[in-house]
């Protein structure tokens, strides 16, 4: 399962060298199975907290449980992308729009680059509960 989640800057890297103003997202990515306990979809759902140590390292919260991850740089950027129509008035020079070859000539659609993905965040240990320190005398 993969999610894509936004990088903290102290994570991020100053000479990424992508264009002005595009955001940095990051996949975050789960070995093993993410299960519901009721029969309802997890999309869009919050399933838990990413938070990052002051060392950078990664700290993912589900529920009671909590897991200890890296942070990996990806082979090849990705590219977050959204398909919009073309309107009569959009500009040809637009630098955030990259046209892509659909084989249709008569194609009327855009593609508008949101975000690159250059890192993911990596938990593949198993989860960790988390105990509360219970007094010894009851």
């Amino acid at each position: 399962m993969q999610i894509v989640a936004k990088v903290p800057e102290t994570v991020a890297s100053a000479g990424a060298g992508g264009p002005a103003g595009l955001a940095e997202w990051a996949l975050v990515e789960l070995q093993g199975d993410l299960e519901s306990r009721s029969e309802l979809s997890l999309a869009g759902q919050l399933i838990g907290d990413v938070h990052f140590t002051r060392q950078g390292v990664p700290v993912l919260i589900v529920g009671h449980h909590i897991l200890w991850g890296k942070v990996a740089t990806l082979e090849k950027p990705l590219l977050v992308m959204s398909k919009r129509q073309r309107t009569a008035e959009a500009s040809a020079g637009d630098g955030e729009v990259m046209e892509m070859e659909t084989g249709a000539e008569t194609d009327n659609s855009r593609y508008h680059i949101q975000a690159v993905i250059r890192r993911k965040i990596l938990f593949k240990s198993r989860p960790k509960p988390i105990i509360a320190n219970v007094p010894k005398k009851v």
